[in-house]
């Protein structure tokens, strides 16, 4: 595979399109106060900011290979980035709370379309590289967090208007329209067989992938609603708290990054994944429990958990099956119910909040989620993976010239039958 310029190019523009899907989210948390003030929102209601985009990348995700089907992977993505930007835009004019919702909605519309196609266009366009490419389009989406916690406040402050700091991500998600439109490739659309989608639902592990996906986004979800406003109840100010998003987003970009490389040797993801698990139990249980004493400690830690888990799981997910399609169907699945259960635990910590008077109740609540995932991992073993999705059915029906590849490492290959074969 030649990197010449345009190959380059489409690098960059995939860790633009990953920095734009999260800085709606993350700039909510420092503003919260002044959110609150202005719209009259409640804490419940201001969850809401969080939980119906998460309920869209959830329900968007489900309907993925159908719109891949119907306009191609290129159009889609286009169209939802242009979607990000005029909801961000629409910001900059919105002074109700029922606006902030629809504006939340309207680009986490966008996010979801972005997120359901773009790994199968990653496993594409970089079969050989699909780890590497992974941890830098996740590494850049939690770089966005990181980039909506700092410059949020910041541009509020310098304008005097709060709604600027929400709006002005306008601004690179068109830059990113710009290079998506120049460098992302026209391939001819190919049909999904049509019960695609059907027969990966009938799968125990497409399931279980939701659960672990979800488990691990909702903690996630909480943590960028709620860690600011947690410390801004023990005085600290917006910027202060925004900057602890920030870290806890930058910890999240480099462990996204990091860990995939590191990893991509190993075929057996589980030992980098019960690490990042482990990382989160950690933070989760500093927040609970010891909040004031070292916040930055539990933060990154929590953060490095987060980001290289997130990372990992998409990567174990496009893992399962050889086909790009396929796997980029699998992974939209994975992210369709993940990020539906995922929308959840943010409202589920603010009625926690309001029963308790502590976010305490809702960082163990995810403590315990963290140790559910752990135990779920263990049966994600490579030499299963066949076995798991069906490719024994495959073999029966007569497609015994299926390769099936167990991770992303040229190197490991098996045919259909010796993976079916395998436990």
């Amino acid at each position: 595979m030649k990197w010449g310029p345009t190959r380059i190019l489409l690098v960059v523009t995939a860790a633009l399109i990953g920095l734009n899907l999260r800085p709606f989210i993350t700039s909510i948390g420092p503003l919260a106060g002044t959110i609150q003030t202005q719209t009259g929102m409640g804490l419940q209601s201001l969850a809401l900011l969080t939980l119906v985009p998460m309920l869209l990348m959830g329900v968007i995700a489900f309907t993925a290979p159908a719109i891949q089907n119907a306009v191609g992977a290129r159009r889609a993505i286009l169209g939802a980035l242009l979607i990000i930007c005029c909801g961000s835009a629409l910001r900059l004019v919105t002074l109700t709370g029922w606006g902030m919702v629809a504006t939340a909605a309207m680009i986490g519309l966008g996010v979801a379309v972005v997120q359901a196609v773009f790994p199968g266009v990653i496993k594409r366009e970089f079969p050989l590289h699909v780890g590497p490419m992974m941890g830098l389009y996740s590494a850049m989406l939690m770089g966005g967090g990181a980039l909506g916690a700092v410059t949020a406040p910041a541009v509020s402050s310098a304008t005097g208007v709060w709604m600027t700091g929400l709006a002005w991500f306008a601004l690179p998600a068109i830059l990113t329209v710009l290079l998506a439109f120049l460098f992302l490739p026209v391939h001819t659309r190919q049909q999904t067989r049509p019960a695609s989608a059907t027969r990966l639902l009938t799968r125990p592990r497409t399931w279980m992938l939701m659960m672990c996906f979800g488990l691990m986004n909702g903690g996630y979800s909480s943590v960028v609603a709620w860690v600011a406003p947690a410390y801004q109840e023990q005085g600290w100010s917006a910027a202060a708290s925004g900057g602890l998003l920030a870290i806890l987003a930058t910890s999240q970009a480099f462990s996204a990054l990091l860990l995939p490389v590191l990893a991509r040797k190993s075929a057996d993801r589980r030992p980098w994944l019960w690490l990042t698990l482990a990382m989160q139990g950690i933070g989760f249980a500093g927040l609970a429990f010891m909040p004031a004493a070292m916040p930055l400690v539990w933060i990154i830690v929590l953060g490095v958990g987060l980001g290289g888990c997130f990372a990992l799981l998409m990567i174990v997910a496009l893992d399962h099956l050889p086909d790009p399609t396929q796997a980029g169907a699998l992974s939209a699945l994975m992210q369709g119910g993940g990020f539906l259960l995922a929308a959840i635990p943010a409202w589920l910590v603010a009625a926690l909040h309001d029963a308790t008077g502590s976010y305490a109740a809702g960082w163990n609540w995810h403590l315990a989620c963290v140790t559910i995932v752990a135990a779920m991992v263990v049966k994600l073993a490579p030499r299963g993976y066949g076995r798991a999705m069906g490719i024994l059915d495959d073999k029966e029906r007569g497609l015994e010239g299926v390769t099936y590849c167990s991770g992303n490492n040229p190197g490991i290959h098996r045919s259909a039958s010796l993976a079916g074969k395998a436990r």
